[in-house]
């Protein structure tokens, strides 16, 4: 009964985390149909709008790898019930992320203006709004580890629907008023405030009279460095295309590669949701094998089949989604089918690379991370053009995951057999 009941709380958790995430997502594609919309009259800047956001995810990279240190940490001492040092580490690793913040935004300064010069960014306040964005990624990053960390799916869920509003209730009418990316770029600072709804529950997070426990160990410094693989790998997967983009393209590419990378984008961001969960349910060491195993396939087979029929989905509709963002040409149609084969691939590399996280296999991480900067670096010597860029990408990454499947498969073999799960005892009767 409790291998059931587990079960039934796992997909339970998953569903409403994914429908949530479907919903939020769905706003955030209407902010960028409307920002599209916007700058119809502006050439460049819906591309430029998008290709800085892409920017900022990169100097918050280190936020990211802590964030999803620390996630594991907390989702080990949650389950393990000692409330006690839970508290604590809770407390510690706040002082963590405080710190990464600190190196990160000063790496940050430092690295803006040539970062900035090499991907040809045109205007300096884009890149001092990058930094108050990188700035403002403290407060979600150690948001989003204690709610994932906790389990709080549905309060994380809430926050995140709320940001999508806020991002486009802010962007919505400044973009319009003055159509430069400079405001779509700001939203993405607006978006933050929902997370302040989390002091509601500040009794649940480490008290000022807690004792600070340090989460420095041999297994966390693991931890730690395949989640910086997992970091840059995800990153240049998801978003290395944009970096290109914006590089080699001209205003007019840069603007039509940008709708359409945005709907083919859509395959990841929707079905991450059900990544998170499984995160979370297999950083719980004991919940490797076993029936706990069986939970966490069913989990990465309704992903799959999630991400699957949402390509299929896309390349029939393509006319009608780039309608939306009044930006249905030939060249755009043409791209969405080499998109949506390269999105499927790369939801399949964090599937395996999250299933890998969450179970510390250092080995096949620094693969996914040392595949990522490969695959980032093909495209950004060889992708010059839309077309050349598309020619490359599929085949990229589906070589990239072939690679990860054959080490995920090896690794796997390589576990341990599920303990037997010893029968209840059976009470004595009166």
């Amino acid at each position: 009964m409790k291998s059931g009941s587990s079960a039934r709380k796992l997909l339970e958790s998953g569903i409403i985390f994914a429908m949530m995430g479907f919903f939020t997502n769905a706003i955030f594609y209407v902010f960028q149909i409307v920002i599209s919309r916007n700058f119809s009259n502006a050439p460049g800047e819906f591309g430029l709008a998008t290709n800085m956001v892409t920017l900022i995810g990169l100097l918050g990279l280190p936020l990211t790898i802590a964030t999803y240190t620390v996630t594991h940490y907390i989702a080990r001492f949650h389950f393990s019930g000692d409330d006690a040092r839970l508290h604590g580490l809770l407390a510690g690793c706040r002082t963590f992320l405080r710190n990464i913040t600190i190196g990160g935004s000063i790496a940050a300064i430092i690295l803006i203006e040539p970062i900035s010069r090499f991907f040809h960014i045109p205007r300096s306040a884009l890149t001092i709004i990058a930094l108050v964005c990188v700035l403002a990624n403290l407060w979600s990053s150690y948001f989003s580890a204690l709610c994932q960390g906790l389990g709080w799916f549905k309060r994380l869920g809430l926050i995140l629907f709320l940001a999508a509003v806020v991002r486009l209730l802010f962007g919505w009418p400044t973009t319009r008023i003055w159509p430069i990316a400079e405001w779509a770029v700001l939203a993405s600072v607006a978006m933050m405030l929902p997370n302040l709804i989390l002091f509601f529950w500040r009794h649940e997070f480490p008290r000022p009279g807690d004792t600070s426990v340090s989460p420095w160990n041999s297994e966390f410094v693991q931890f730690l460095i395949v989640s910086t693989a997992w970091a840059i790998g995800s990153y240049f997967f998801t978003q290395g295309d944009n970096l290109v983009s914006q590089r080699h393209f001209g205003e007019a590419d840069r603007d039509a590669y940008a709708s359409v990378e945005r709907l083919a984008a859509a395959l990841v961001t929707v079905t991450g949701p059900l990544l998170v969960v499984l995160f979370t349910h297999r950083s719980r060491r004991q919940h490797h094998t076993g029936s706990a195993l069986g939970d966490q396939l069913k989990l990465l087979g309704l992903y799959t089949g999630v991400l699957v029929f949402g390509a299929v989905s896309l390349y029939f509709l393509r006319g009608f989604c780039l309608e939306l963002f009044n930006r249905n040409t030939p060249e755009a149609r043409g791209m969405i089918g080499r998109l949506a084969i390269t999105m499927v691939f790369v939801g399949l590399l964090q599937a395996i690379a999250t299933w890998s996280l969450a179970s510390c296999w250092t080995k096949t991480l620094l693969l996914y991370g040392a595949l990522g900067v490969g695959y980032w670096t093909l495209i950004l010597v060889a992708g010059k053009t839309p077309a050349l860029l598309l020619d490359i990408m599929p085949f990229a990454a589906g070589f990239a995951f072939l690679v990860m499947f054959i080490a995920w498969i090896a690794t796997m073999r390589q576990q341990p057999p599920a303990e037997p799960v010893p029968a209840p005892e059976t009470p004595p009767q009166p």
